[in-house]
Formats: structure tokens, C-alpha cells, sequence
């Protein structure tokens, strides 16, 4: 039988990548030739979702069932707006991470080069799954697969300080998944007898509000990837890894698969209506809520820089958690745009960090007075990148922060507008502070002339710091890309 092309693209959108883990492996004694693999490897699956992309637009909804495990439940790709964003995002970034890490791994003489780019690319294979998951157990397989693939990443330096942050980061996202996620999916199944899928949720009318509530809870706890406080240890100790990794986890892969899955289930299995009747709902915004602020009172006293953007991400991955369980038009826009302008202005910062520790040797913001005098162009992005997390201009955190403020005034929750306004005070004192005192303190240890980090973290950095402005300039197609989530699949 003869498979529609429509559906062999989704297919080569995992296998895509595992192939060039393949190839990766056969040439990893000639790094040359093995980063080359990497590059291209990166360039078809972006170029494989960009059609799939193009196809969805004209209204093709490709579909195809990898496997029925279950009698009536399936393992399933299918393509709606929400994960056709989300596909697009994570293989371009793909590309523009494994430039950065090129001139990182090289210039910072990491060992294991070849284990890392393999199971990274073994990563977007699971994130492809993740986005095009056709129903709850295949994202549940999928998310499952991501952590798996993950964890070597997290303890590529293999010290015992690597192995120890690797058990913790195996431990809650394995324990939160199995014990909340996987029991929601299970209940899920049996209550409706489905796990497909849909526009308006899939819970019958009728079904009781304690169900609903604690269905909405066990989800939102057990995708510990979302790291909503208390589940949010994990984050900050994977931090031991190399930065390219720290990028895959913060805006790539890991993260982003938590608070997309978060927003999916929001939306295409409970449904703006369900939402709206839960008590339960209203009580884990305000978790959301609290995460956010406390997240950023932790990170202000981080004085280690990665560290710092750790506890960021944890704050800001609430956002989006906040923005789904409003359930209303204007803050689901504004997560989904949250996601992207995240994923840009966040990995700039992290690309940032990991260029001063490569050409400096520096780890501390403590460290880096007068380091704009040295690295301009590194310390000038790091500024985009910080005032996009603020969701300040000229950047695109701007526009995805003002849909959720709408998001929190539809709701009438106006402790949560305060939230996100205070929220942007301290993103302001903890992250844009940092290039100020880069340019205007004096240099604590003398430096002659300019020295910025290899080529291709330039090339890297340049690239998401002008997609973070461009987005602030020319949001149309974003905001276009997301606004049907409510009405069109």
C-alpha cells in the first residue's frame, strides 16, 4: 500500500534524526566530517518540517499510526497548529544550536564530542514525537523517550558531581511522570474510552468537577519538564552540563516538550469550557503564579550566571503553565507566542553564557564587571536576550508578556496581572543589571583589545539575538501562527 507523501514527512521527522545519529557514530574519527553530518543532519529535518509546515497551511491534516499497543489506543503522529509551531521552533533551533556548539565543544576542549551530538540528535528525534504526538500515550511514550535521551547530556563530564545532578534529573522527571502523568493518561482512558485529541476537550458533559480537578492536577505535577514548583529541582542541577546542553534543555527539547505538553492537554483535552468550572484550575494558576515570582527572588541572589538563568527558566516556564490554565483566547496566544520568544531570547543568554566562560573563564556575574569593554558584541546580545525575558522592547518577550497580561484581565484574576508586572521588575533587577555592569564598571582584571569566542558562538549568538528583535518588528506571522489554536485544526 502506498503511504500518502504527506505522511511519509511526518515519518522522516523521526527518523530524520536518528539516521544522522547513525552516520554521526560511523564518522566519529573524523570530527570534520561527523559536525558536517551534524549541520546537515539539522538543515533536512528543518527542511522536512518547513514542508510538512506548508502542506498544514493548505490544509492537509497528515496523519499515520505507528503502532496500536492497546486495542483502541494507538501510538499516533498527527500535525495540529500547536505542534506544527512547536516542530518548526525546535528543529530550526537544532541548527543554530549545533553551530554554537562546534565553536564551544572545540574551544572549550570538552571530551565525548561524538556521544554528545549523538544523543542530541537522538533529543529532537523524541521532540519530533513530542509535537506531532496524535493523542496522550503517544506524547506520554515520547515524553518519556526525551528523558531517557537526555540524560547522558546531562552527565556528559561524567565527574561525580555530573553523575550526582544526572540521578536527580532522572529521578523527579521519572517519578513525576510514572506516578501523576501516567496515572492521569490511565484515568483519562478509562473515563472516556479515548485518548485522541481534540478541539474543545474530550471529558463528556457531566463528568464530575473532583474528576476534572484531579485530573487537571496529576497532569500538571506529573510533566515535571514544566518544573513548577515543588518539581523544579531537576532544572537547576542539570546545570553542570556543557552549555550546548543547558540550550537543548532550556530552549530546545526539555523545557519547551514540559509547558507545550501542559498547553496541549489545556487545550485539546480539557477545553477552554472545562476550565473555566475548575476550582482546581484557579488554585494551580496561583502555584504558577507563585513559582514565577519565587523562581526570580532565588535567582537574584545566584551569583553563578548559569545558575541564575536556571532559575529564570523555572519562572519563566510558569508563564506559559499560567497562561494554559487560564484557559481564555488572549493568554493562550500569549503562551504559545511565550514559548517562542522564550525559546529565542533565552537561548541567546545561555549561548552568551557559554561564549564568556569559553573565551574568559568566567562563571560568576560577579566576575564580569567591564567584560562589555572585551566581549561587546557578546555582552550587547546578552542585553536583547534580557530584556526579551523582561518582555520589554525592542524584543519579542514584549508581545507575548502583553497577551498574557490580556490573558489575566479576560480572566479577572488581577493578583496574576501583578504577578506578571512585578515579574518583569525583577527580570530587570537579576538579568538586564548584568550588562550594564558589563559596560560600565571597570574591568576587574586587565585585557588587552577585544576577545569574543570562536566564530561559530558568534554566528550562533548573532542569529537568535536578530530573530528576537525581528520578532518584535514583524510579529504577524507568529501572532498568525497561534491566534487559530482556539477554532482551526
Amino acid at each position: 500500500m502506498k503511504i500518502p507523501a504527506s505522511e511519509v514527512l511526518l515519518l522522516l521527522a523521526l527518523i530524520i534524526p536518528v539516521v544522522g545519529s547513525f552516520f554521526i557514530f560511523l564518522c566519529r574519527k573524523y570530527p570534520n566530517v561527523r559536525e558536517g553530518i551534524t549541520l546537515i543532519t539539522g538543515i533536512a529535518l528543518f527542511a522536512n518540517v518547513s514542508l510538512i509546515a506548508s502542506r498544514v497551511f493548505t490544509g492537509e491534516r497528515p496523519e499515520f499510526v505507528l503502532a496500536e499497543p492497546f486495542s483502541g489506543f494507538t501510538l499516533s503522529l498527527a500535525v495540529e497548529p500547536l505542534g506544527m509551531l512547536f516542530a518548526l521552533l525546535a528543529s530550526f533551533l537544532w541548527i543554530i544550536t549545533s553551530i554554537y556548539a562546534i565553536g564551544y565543544m572545540r574551544g572549550h576542549g570538552e571530551d565525548n564530542q561524538t556521544r554528545f551530538y549523538i544523543f542530541f540528535a537522538c533529543s529532537i528525534a523524541s521532540v519530533m514525537g513530542v509535537a506531532f504526538a496524535g493523542d496522550l500515550l503517544t506524547l506520554f511514550v515520547f515524553y518519556e523517550v526525551l528523558t531517557l535521551m537526555t540524560y547522558p547530556l546531562v552527565t556528559h563530564s561524567g565527574t561525580a558531581e555530573a553523575r550526582r545532578s544526572g540521578r536527580v534529573y532522572l529521578g523527579i522527571l521519572i517519578s513525576t511522570s510514572m506516578v501523576f502523568f501516567l496515572l492521569a493518561v490511565v484515568w483519562t482512558a478509562l473515563e472516556v474510552g479515548t485518548l485522541a485529541f481534540s478541539i474543545g476537550g474530550i471529558y463528556p458533559e457531566g463528568t464530575e468537577p473532583w474528576v476534572l480537578g484531579l485530573l487537571l492536577a496529576l497532569f500538571v505535577f506529573g510533566i515535571g519538564k514544566a518544573a513548577i514548583m515543588p518539581f523544579h529541582r531537576w532544572l537547576p542541577a542539570a546545570m553542570v552540563a556543557p552549555t550546548p546542553v543547558s540550550a537543548l534543555l532550556h530552549a530546545v527539547a526539555v523545557v519547551k516538550a514540559g509547558v507545550f505538553s501542559i498547553l496541549k492537554i489545556c487545550i485539546y483535552i480539557f477545553g477552554a469550557n472545562s476550565l473555566h468550572d475548575l476550582a482546581v484550575a484557579e488554585w494551580l494558576s496561583l502555584l504558577a503564579g507563585f513559582t514565577i515570582i519565587a523562581a526570580s527572588i532565588v535567582a537574584m541572589g545566584k551569583d553563578n550566571l548559569k545558575a541564575r538563568l536556571a532559575y529564570s527558566t523555572i519562572s519563566q516556564l510558569s508563564y506559559v503553565t499560567l497562561g494554559a490554565l487560564l484557559g481564555n483566547s488572549a493568554a493562550w496566544t500569549g503562551a504559545s507566542m511565550h514559548m517562542v520568544a522564550h525559546a529565542f531570547g533565552k537561548i541567546t543568554l545561555f549561548f552568551c553564557a557559554g561564549a564568556i566562560l569559553v573565551a574568559h573563564h568566567k562563571k560568576n556575574v560577579s566576575d564580569l564587571d567591564g567584560l562589555g569593554r572585551v566581549m561587546p558584541f557578546t555582552m550587547g546580545a546578552f542585553f536583547i536576550g534580557s530584556l526579551s525575558i523582561a518582555g520589554l522592547p525592542p524584543t519579542a518577550g514584549m508581545w507575548s508578556k502583553w497577551y498574557l497580561v490580556l490573558g489575566t484581565v479576560d480572566a479577572g484574576e488581577l493578583i496574576l496581572l501583578n504577578v506578571l508586572l512585578l515579574s518583569t521588575l525583577l527580570n530587570v533587577y537579576y538579568l538586564v543589571s548584568i550588562p550594564i555592569r558589563g559596560f560600565f564598571k571597570p574591568l576587574r582584571t586587565p585585557v588587552s583589545g577585544i576577545k569574543e569566542a570562536p566564530l561559530p558562538c558568534l554566528i550562533a549568538i548573532g542569529v537568535t539575538t536578530t530573530i528576537t528583535v525581528g520578532l518584535f518588528i514583524y510579529p504577524e506571522h507568529l501572532f498568525q501562527a497561534v491566534s487559530g489554536l482556539v477554532t482551526t485544526w
